[in-house]
């Protein structure tokens, strides 16, 4: 096994991936700019080296610098995390060429999945279904009007290189065509440094699922269920959870076969989703593969026992998976919500220094969390500062611990968005598993 491991990123997925560590006996190096120098991740690993200053492009974004304290440090891997460099393919070559192996797919994989036009194309020779669209850049704004005129609005007008909701919007007409392009693409190019775009239908009131997919070095892929991620604010995920209440056994069975023909079609390893858009008749469609660990994996982990990031390690490692799909035992429901400073009003940032932080305890209540009392929540980064998990058999039951574990969690200092997460969680419609994607923009949304 690795001896040694460098963890390219912070806060609480970098806390997350040194515990597997320290379990499995593997030392751990912690990387941080100096807004960070004071997180928890940085004392919890066995050594920690400063980056550089704030900006990411100077530390979590620097691929030379970190490449240099791992080569410096003794890493053998590199684990991403994820956000930041964990889909750059550039990164994952340069560590391929500096003899350190990155725990992920090939460059090559992150490549051909990262950008979503050749990502349909790859999923429509596998067989697998995709939302109607086009599989080819949009040459221009008229290009965008005619091509949706044959599709039939309304649309969803989508970066090719997108992710996180960034250079995407539903179109309605040809008015708001025109009006929408320039804009979405102009971030596309901002963001990505990609600018194409492309056109699929939109699926109204749809669900998002994705299936957590495991593959090996030795040709041996399973899937790990699904996840229900359809509570999104503006098309960014808030609360997930696993199983999809809305999926029928077979369906279940049939995505997550799926997933799997998807993984294997193109020779993927390490751990992946496949995530679908599924409609009100459970039928459903590919919508992406994300090429990392995802940030709802615990409650992946929580049915099925299974730590993802120790099986992450192991396959780098060369190391078969150690179960088979029949070994995969469906155990409980879990949730997941994730804990933002900002205010829940206006959705606006809220950074600032926590004054005082209280955790809820409980044998079925995970915190996975990157701040403490003292900790400042910096603008610099994404404002998600912890991930609150809880597992009951049940669903109806891991909805009410869930609800008494929201009431525990304390913090002062900042504004976070708590209060919204329990008003979701209480509304009739999440506790009856009407969860659609458009659920926060009906139900809750206020600005």
């Amino acid at each position: 096994m690795f001896s040694k491991i460098l963890i390219s990123n912070r806060g609480e997925i970098a806390s997350r991936i040194i515990r597997t560590c320290t379990r499995l006996g593997i030392q751990s190096v912690a990387v941080y700019s100096e807004a960070d120098r004071e997180a928890p991740f940085v004392s919890e690993a066995d050594e920690s080296y400063l980056l550089g200053n704030p900006r990411p492009q100077d530390s979590y974004n620097n691929i030379e610098k970190i490449l240099e304290v791992a080569k410096e440090s003794g890493c053998e891997a590199i684990h991403p995390g994820y956000g930041f460099l964990s889909e750059n393919s550039l990164f994952a070559k340069r560590c391929r060429e500096e003899g350190i192996v990155f725990i992920g797919p090939s460059a090559d994989v992150i490549d051909k999945m990262g950008k979503k036009i050749e990502s349909r194309r790859t999923m429509v020779a596998a067989g697998l279904p995709v939302v109607p669209g086009i599989s080819f850049p949009l040459k221009d704004v008229e290009d965008a009007v005619y091509q949706a005129d044959k599709i039939g609005y309304p649309i969803m007008l989508k970066a090719s290189a997108g992710g996180g909701g960034i250079g995407m919007g539903a179109v309605h007409n040809a008015d708001e065509m025109r009006e929408a392009f320039e804009g979405h693409q102009k971030r596309a190019a901002t963001f990505f440094n990609n600018n194409e775009m492309y056109l699929e239908k939109l699926i109204e009131n749809p669900r998002h699922i994705e299936i957590q997919v495991l593959a090996d070095q030795h040709g041996r892929t399973v899937y790990l269920w699904e996840r229900e991620c359809s509570i999104q604010r503006r098309n960014q995920k808030v609360i997930e959870e696993a199983p999809s209440p809305f999926l029928t056994e077979a369906k279940r069975t049939e995505m997550g076969r799926a997933a799997v023909q998807a993984a294997s079609a193109i020779g993927y390893q390490n751990a992946g989703t496949i995530e679908f858009i599924v409609d009100e008749k459970q039928n459903y469609y590919f919508l992406e593969m994300n090429t990392r660990l995802q940030v709802e994996h615990p409650i992946t982990e929580e049915i099925t026992g299974i730590d993802l990031v120790e099986q992450q390690i192991r396959i780098a490692y060369g190391e078969k998976l150690s179960f088979s799909q029949d070994d995969i035992v469906l155990n409980g429901h879990a949730i997941e919500v994730r804990v933002y400073a900002e205010d829940p009003k206006t959705f606006f940032p809220s950074p600032g220094k926590i004054v005082s932080l209280q955790l809820p305890q409980g044998e079925n209540i995970r915190n996975d969390i990157g701040v403490q009392a003292g900790s400042s929540v910096t603008p610099f980064y994404d404002g998600m500062f912890a991930k609150l998990i809880v597992k009951a058999n049940t669903r109806s039951q891991c909805i009410e611990e869930l609800l008494q574990a929201i009431e525990q969690f304390k913090v002062e200092g900042i504004k976070t968005n708590l209060s919204m997460i329990k008003d979701i969680i209480s509304h009739e419609q999440f506790q009856n598993g009407n969860t659609t994607t458009a659920f926060v923009e009906k139900h809750y949304m206020k600005a």
